[in-house]
C-alpha cells in the first residue's frame, strides 16, 4: 500500500535499522482477534465450547485469535448472547492493563464502540460503577449496545465533553481510561481508510485535543488513582509528549509499570521533549489555560521508559501506545496502588426531594422500599438479589441504579444504570438488558436451546417458536431464553407457543 513520504521519513527516524521489517509487514494480512466476557464465562470454558478454531494471544489472559478469512463469529448465537467481544489484538491491551478491581468507580473517557469499555465492566463484575462516556451520540448508542449485550447493569452511558464532567465528578473515579482520540497511524494496514483521514488531520490537530483530555481526566481522579493513557498511533507528539507534558504540569502524577510481554517496546524518553522552542511555550501557556502549574520545560522523565509501544512487525496485531499513571508517589507498586479513600466533597445541588423519600443518581425520589405490584411479582421468579431501594421508577420506566452516585442532572446521558422494563397498563415487561444481566439460574422460567437447534436462529430473526417439549403446554407467562445455558431474550409463553420478545434491533439478519 502507498503511504505517505512524511509519515515514512518520520517511521525511519523512529525505527532506524527495523524499518525495513515494519514497511514488510505491510505486505502480511491483518490479524482477528475476540475477547471473552468473563462476567459470563472462564476463557478456559470458553475454549471448551467455541465452535471454530481458535489460538491464545500470548500477551491478553481472554484474548484469541480466530481466522477472520474463513469465520464468523458476528453470526454464531454465542456471539448474541455476549460471550466474547470481537476486537484487533493489540486494542485489548489498554483495557488489560489498567488494574480495575470490584467495586471501582471506573471511568471510560472515549468509550465508544465498547471494546474497552465492555472488558472493564466484566472485570468489574456487579460492584461499583463503570461511567462509559463518548462525546459522538451515535456512536454511544453502539457503546450502549455492546454494554447491554455484555450483560453490564452498573454503568452510566453518557454523551458528553470530557471537561464537563469534571464539575460532577471531582476526584471521584479510581480508575480511568483515556483511548485518546488520535491521528490512526497504528491502524494503516488494517485500516487503508486511515492514511486519507492522516493526511486531513495529522498529529498536530489531535495532540491538543488530547492534552485537554488527560488533564481534564486527571481532575477526576481519586488520589492513588490509577490512569492508563493509550493511542493507536507512533507519533511522539500524541504519546511521549503529551505524559511529559501531564507530569510536568501535574507533579502528583508518576508513571507505573505495567505487565510486560517479549514484543513490547519501552517508550521513548528522548521523544518527550518538543524540538520546537515555539511549540514548547505553546505547550507551556495550554497548561497556564487548563488551570495546572507549568513546569520547566526541560524536566526529564526517565519514567516515561515505563510507557509501552507496539509495533506490527514484532507483534501479531496493530500499533499501539499506552502509558499507566498514578496519581501519586510513581515508585509505589501497581499492587499498592490503589487508596480507596473517601470520595471528594461534591458540589452544592438543589436536592427535588421530599421527606421520606430516597434521592436516585439522576435527582429523581420515590418513597424507599415500595415498588408496583406488577414489578414485585416479576421479582418474585428471580432469584438474583436486587435492593429495591436502588430501583429507580421514570414513568413508565424502571431502572436498577449503581451505588453511590452523585447528582448528575444536566448532563447528557443514554442510560443510567440497568433499564430493568417498562410498567404497561397495570403489567410489567421486563427488558433485553436485563435478559443479558441475569444468568440462567437466576430466573426460575427457563426455556434453554442447544446452538445445533434450529430454533435459536428462529428466536434471533425474531420468529414465534413452538416450545412444548420444552416447556410443556401448562406453562405461561415470561421466560428467559437461553442457548446452552447462556440468556439471549425474552419469550412469552401460552399453550407450548412462544411469543418472540427479542429485541427488534437486535436481531440477526
Amino acid at each position: 500500500m502507498r503511504l505517505p513520504e512524511e509519515f515514512e521519513e518520520k517511521m525511519k527516524g523512529l525505527l532506524k535499522e527495523e524499518f525495513p521489517d515494519y514497511i514488510a509487514c505491510y505486505g502480511k494480512p491483518r490479524f482477528y482477534g475476540l475477547r471473552v466476557n468473563t462476567g459470563k464465562i472462564s476463557a478456559e470454558e470458553f475454549e471448551k465450547i467455541c465452535p471454530f478454531p481458535i489460538r491464545p494471544i500470548p500477551w491478553i489472559r481472554n484474548g484469541y485469535y480466530y481466522d477472520g478469512e474463513t469465520t464468523a463469529p458476528s453470526k454464531h448465537p454465542y456471539y448474541f448472547a455476549g460471550l466474547y467481544y470481537l476486537q484487533e489484538p493489540s486494542a485489548m491491551t489498554p483495557a488489560s492493563r489498567l488494574p480495575v478491581c470490584p467495586g471501582d468507580k471506573v471511568l471510560d473517557v472515549c468509550a465508544a464502540p465498547g471494546g474497552k469499555a465492555t472488558e472493564l465492566g466484566a472485570k468489574l463484575g456487579r460492584e461499583g460503577v463503570l461511567v462509559a462516556n463518548d462525546l459522538s451520540s451515535s456512536r454511544a448508542k453502539g457503546l450502549l449496545k455492546n454494554i447491554e449485550v455484555f450483560g453490564i447493569g452498573n454503568v452510566l452511558v453518557l454523551c458528553e465533553e470530557p471537561g464537563k464532567l469534571c464539575g460532577y465528578f471531582p476526584e471521584y473515579f479510581d480508575k480511568i481510561l483515556i483511548d485518546a482520540p488520535c491521528s490512526g497511524e497504528g491502524m494503516f494496514r488494517k485500516d487503508k481508510k486511515m492514511v486519507k483521514a492522516w493526511e486531513e488531520h495529522g498529529p498536530e490537530f489531535f495532540s491538543n485535543i488530547q492534552k485537554s483530555i488527560i488533564f481534564q481526566a486527571g481532575r477526576m481522579l481519586k488520589p492513588g488513582g490509577m490512569l492508563l493513557y493509550s493511542t493507536c498511533t507512533f507519533d511522539p507528539r500524541e504519546n511521549e509528549q503529551i505524559i511529559a507534558h501531564l507530569l510536568d504540569a501535574c507533579p502528583e502524577f508518576g508513571v507505573v509499570a505495567m505487565e510486560g510481554y517479549e514484543g513490547f517496546c519501552e517508550g521513548r524518553p528522548e521523544l518527550a521533549r518538543a524540538e520546537d522552542e515555539k511549540l514548547q511555550h505553546s505547550e507551556s501557556e495550554f497548561a497556564k489555560a487548563e488551570g495546572e502549574k507549568p513546569q520547566p520545560a526541560g524536566t526529564d522523565h526517565p519514567g516515561i521508559s515505563d510507557t509501552v509501544r507496539i509495533f506490527p512487525h514484532r507483534m501479531d496485531g496493530e500499533g499501539h501506545y499506552l502509558a499507566l499513571l498514578k496519581k501519586g508517589s510513581a515508585e509505589t507498586s501497581t499492587a499498592e496502588a490503589v487508596d480507596h479513600r473517601e470520595t471528594a466533597a461534591m458540589p452544592e445541588r438543589t436536592d427535588s426531594g421530599r421527606p421520606g423519600s430516597e434521592r436516585t443518581g439522576v435527582g429523581r425520589s420515590r418513597e424507599k422500599d415500595k415498588l408496583p405490584g406488577e414489578l414485585e411479582a416479576f421479582l418474585q421468579e428471580v432469584s438474583a438479589v436486587f435492593d429495591r431501594g436502588r430501583m429507580d421508577i421514570r414513568g413508565e420506566r424502571v431502572y436498577y441504579m449503581p451505588k453511590d452516585l452523585p447528582d448528575v442532572r444536566g448532563i447528557r446521558f443514554l442510560r443510567t444504570g440497568l433499564l430493568f422494563g417498562e410498567l404497561k397498563k397495570n403489567r410489567f415487561e421486563p427488558s433485553q438488558a436485563l435478559a443479558m444481566y441475569l444468568k440462567k439460574e437466576e430466573y426460575r422460567k427457563i426455556i434453554d436451546l442447544s446452538a445445533a437447534d434450529e430454533r435459536v436462529f428462529r428466536y434471533l430473526k425474531g420468529e414465534t417458536l413452538e416450545v412444548s417439549d420444552l416447556a410443556g403446554k401448562d406453562g405461561k407467562g415470561w421466560y428467559l431464553v437461553c442457548v446452552d445455558s447462556f440468556p439471549l431474550g425474552w419469550g412469552k409463553l401460552s399453550k407450548g407457543t412462544l411469543k418472540n420478545k427479542y429485541l427488534p434491533g437486535w436481531r440477526l439478519c
